[in-house]
C-alpha cells in the first residue's frame, strides 16, 4: 500500500472519531436537559460539556494530542467523551506486545473513549473505545460493555441487559465476515474480569482487537459499533433516570464503582497503552469514577 493510501485511510478514521464524538456529547448533553420536573436532582440545572485541548511528546519528541470533553451534570455525576491522535515510537519495553512494532517501533493511533457515571443507581455506567492503529501492520480495536451497579440488575435477563446485548449484536450480525458476535461476547466477558475477585466488572458487551481482515470492512464495523452505542444508552438512562434511589442504593452503586476503579488501574489495555506511549494522564484516568467507596 503506498503512504498516500495510508494517510487517507488515518484521516478518515481520526475525521470519523471526531464526528461521533460530536454526535455523543450532542445526545447526552439533550439527556441532560430532559430529566422530568419531580425527578433526583431536577432542580439542579442541566449539565453542559466543556472541550479542553491538550498536546504531549513522546520518549523521541513525537508530537500527538486531543481533545477531552468532560461534563457534570444533573443525569452524568461524571462523563467523558475524549479523541485524540498520537504517533511516534513504542518504547523498547512495549514493542513485543503489539503487532509490527517490533519489526519498526514506529506507530499512529487515533480513538475515541467514551466512559459514563451516573448519578442515578438505577442508570447503569456505560463504557466505549473504538481505535485504529497503524505500524508496520493496520488494524482497528475497541468494543463497549454495560456496567449496572445495583446487584438486582447485573442479571442476563434484566431488560436493559437484554437490549443492550441485543444493540451490540447487530452491528455484528451486519458484519459477519470480520465480526463473529459470540467470538466478541465471550472476549469482552473474558477481558472484562477482575481476576483478583473472580467476577466480572458488568453484564458485558463486545470487546475486539487487532481487526485487520479487510480495512473497509472492519472501518465499517467499527463505525457501527459508535453508533449502536448511541443509539442504545440515552435510551436505557431515559427509562431509569426519572426513578427514586435510596441511601442504601447509593451506598452499593459507591462500592460497586470501585470494581471499576480496580479494573482501570490493574488491567486495562488502554489505561497501559495511554500511559506507556505519553498519552495525557488527565484523560487516561478520567475514567476514574467522581466518588467511590471501599467498605
Amino acid at each position: 500500500m503506498d503512504t498516500t493510501e495510508i494517510e487517507t485511510r488515518k484521516n478518515t478514521a481520526r475525521a470519523w472519531f471526531e464526528s461521533l464524538r460530536d454526535e455523543i456529547i450532542a445526545a447526552f448533553e439533550a439527556v441532560e436537559g430532559t430529566l422530568p420536573a419531580g425527578s433526583p436532582l431536577a432542580d439542579r440545572p442541566a449539565g453542559r460539556f466543556e472541550r479542553t485541548p491538550w498536546s504531549r511528546t513522546d520518549h523521541t519528541g513525537s508530537p500527538g494530542g486531543g481533545v477531552m470533553a468532560m461534563m457534570r451534570g444533573r443525569v452524568f455525576e461524571k462523563v467523558g467523551v475524549h479523541v485524540s491522535t498520537v504517533f511516534g515510537e513504542f518504547a523498547p519495553e512495549f514493542r513485543k506486545d503489539i503487532p509490527g512494532a517490533a519489526e519498526d517501533p514506529r506507530f499512529y493511533a487515533t480513538g475515541i473513549s467514551l466512559i459514563a457515571h451516573p448519578h442515578n443507581p438505577h442508570v447503569p455506567a456505560v463504557h466505549m473505545n473504538t481505535r485504529h492503529v497503524v505500524t508496520t501492520k493496520s488494524w482497528f480495536g475497541g468494543g463497549a460493555d454495560l456496567t449496572p451497579v445495583l446487584e438486582r440488575r447485573r442479571r442476563q435477563d434484566d431488560p436493559d441487559t437484554i437490549a443492550f446485548h441485543a444493540a451490540m449484536k447487530t452491528p455484528c450480525d451486519a458484519h459477519p465476515r470480520v465480526a463473529p458476535y459470540e467470538k466478541f461476547k465471550i472476549w469482552c466477558d473474558e477481558y472484562f474480569f477482575l481476576k483478583h475477585r473472580g467476577e466480572m466488572r458488568g453484564i458485558g458487551g463486545i470487546f475486539y482487537d487487532y481487526l485487520e481482515t479487510d480495512w473497509d470492512e472492519t472501518f465499517a464495523f467499527t463505525q457501527d459499533v459508535g453508533l449502536a452505542l448511541l443509539g442504545i444508552y440515552p435510551d436505557l438512562v431515559r427509562k431509569n433516570f426519572s426513578k427514586a434511589w435510596t441511601e442504601a442504593e447509593r451506598d452499593e452503586q459507591l462500592v460497586r464503582r470501585g470494581r471499576y476503579v480496580e479494573f482501570n488501574l490493574l488491567y486495562d489495555r488502554g489505561t497501559i497503552f495511554g500511559l506507556r506511549t505519553g498519552g495525557n494522564v488527565e484523560s487516561i484516568l478520567s475514567s476514574m469514577p467522581p466518588v467511590v467507596k471501599w467498605p
